[in-house]
């Protein structure tokens, strides 16, 4: 039986590495002909990702066809605006050298091509060098996928200065989306003045040279937009195997020092009577916008658990930190108030928290991770988005799709710390938890989001959509190979 080996290459950071190693334990238990190796960049003080792959290493019933090779730590990594894609790049010679030693040492196993992260599309020259092919795991969804792809056509193709669309009221007609995508909801990146733009615009046009894209979505969910990616001459071949999700729950609550209280408070709710706050690993607000949120909350007399961090400090992108004590930022009074019905912790283990039944509505930034989660375990969503393609996000979920109540489709936080972020009012946020948790809308989403639980679990059982999809990329990536 002719064995079959992918590299997997997937950004630096915890969300982009979990989701490309579940969907490698995915492949490896569809085929027993594939093995897979997983190149590991760690940032200073990851320990996040030291600890998960330390637990891989460690466990005796990892699969051993699923190895992870750990490359060189970058003691002196550049400082700069383009911190991240310098760190992805200064790779290239050690994945170079990985690549060609494997390719030298006799195995049963035939080299298959290099699966990459969709920013680190500039590896396809290895892959190239070496006559392989190289194909994308894209861990957003397929509408940001032909939203970049429609962006790339504008800017290379039509010559268009892409920060015209700055503060601006237009709409554009993309054919990923059934609807008109104002331009508001962009990621600030493309319409900002400055060379991060291009950076971005590249990473994505690089794709369209590869063999094929596997996206974590599933049909069910963004039907229109696969189907209008696959009737795209100059896009790959695209396999939507997802929802691929964290299977780490057990692993959330047995590194969470909190997970046991947090748990019995849960357990004494009521079902679907929770609304669950937690804004992703980089989400925090600054004092003024949590007073916002608490107000809100108070004002709603909805349940609440709510996943409050610290902002890490000015600067590009820092991560946040823990409260020594909730009371220097919340308003006089609030956690005694709200005793009973509400409770407020910092890091959150989400998996956990939104499999719980008590939880009936979640708060969230639209991540694509957070937002596959709450259609797994049927949790409704008001919007709260803060950066990327969260903005995106959270305008398919809510106008594209009706899944979700609107806080805000267009917020934006500066990341970067430069200047304030706007506020959002408690009245805003009062009316939309309303709406969630109360009101008819809310009871239509909700319902929606409880039909696409269902369909994302079937894509995934045999003869499902992603099932399929999966068969097929490894099929495809056989023949490739032979």
């Amino acid at each position: 039986m002719q064995k079959t080996e992918l590299i997997f290459i997937p950004s630096p950071g915890l969300s982009h590495l979990v989701s490309t190693v579940e969907t490698a334990k995915l492949l490896l238990q569809r085929d027993e002909r594939l093995s897979i190796t997983v190149l590991i960049m760690k940032r200073p003080n990851d320990n996040r990702t030291e600890y998960y792959t330390q637990k891989f290493s460690s466990n005796s019933n990892t699969n051993s066809r699923l190895k992870f090779i750990n490359l060189p730590y970058q003691e002196n990594s550049p400082v700069s605006t383009n911190f991240l894609f310098d760190f992805i790049d200064n790779q290239k010679d050690p994945i170079r050298e990985i690549v060609s030693n494997f390719l030298k040492k006799p195995s049963e196993s035939k080299l298959g091509g290099l699966v990459l992260d969709m920013f680190c599309t500039k590896f396809i020259e290895i892959a190239n060098e070496f006559n392989l092919p190289s194909y994308v795991f894209f861990t957003s969804g397929a509408c940001a996928l032909g939203l970049f792809f429609h962006l790339v056509e504008l800017k290379y193709e039509q010559n268009q200065d892409l920060t015209m669309y700055k503060n601006s009221d237009v709409e554009l007609s993309i054919p990923c989306f059934s609807i008109p995508l104002p331009v508001k909801v962009l990621p600030a990146v493309f319409v900002e003045e400055g060379p991060m733009s291009s950076i971005f615009l590249n990473y994505f046009k690089r794709i369209q040279e590869t063999n094929g894209i596997m996206v974590n979505t599933f049909l069910e969910l963004e039907h229109f937009a696969i189907e209008s990616l696959s009737n795209q001459n100059k896009c790959p071949k695209v396999y939507p195997v997802g929802p691929i999700l964290s299977s780490s729950s057990d692993d959330e609550k047995s590194t969470h020092q909190g997970y046991d209280e947090i748990k019995k408070w849960l357990d004494e709710q009521p079902e679907s009577s929770v609304i669950f706050l937690c804004f992703g690993s980089m989400g925090s607000f600054e004092e003024a916008q949590v007073k916002e949120i608490a107000s809100a909350l108070e004002k709603s007399e909805q349940r609440f658990l709510w996943s409050l961090r610290k902002p890490g400090g000015k600067g590009m992108m820092q991560i946040p930190t823990e409260y020594e004590d909730f009371h220097d930022v919340l308003p006089e009074e609030f956690l005694e108030r709200t005793e009973g019905i509400g409770k407020v912790i910092g890091w959150a283990p989400q998996v956990a928290v939104l499999s719980h039944p008590s939880i009936g509505g979640f708060v969230s930034h639209c991540g694509w991770n957070s937002t596959l989660e709450s259609v797994w375990f049927g949790v409704p969503i008001a919007t709260f988005p803060l950066y990327a393609e969260q903005q995106l996000n959270a305008f398919e979920l809510v106008k594209e799709l009706g899944m979700a109540e609107e806080i805000r489709i267009d917020y934006k936080k500066d990341m970067r710390g430069e200047k304030p972020s706007e506020i959002v009012g408690s009245e805003e946020i009062e009316a939309a938890i309303r709406r969630l948790m109360v009101e008819e809308g809310g009871r239509r989403v909700r319902n929606k989001v409880k039909e696409m639980k269902e369909r994302s679990r079937m894509a995934l059982m045999e003869g499902g959509s992603s099932y399929n999809a999966q068969s097929v990329f490894i099929e495809d990536v056989i023949k490739n190979v032979s």
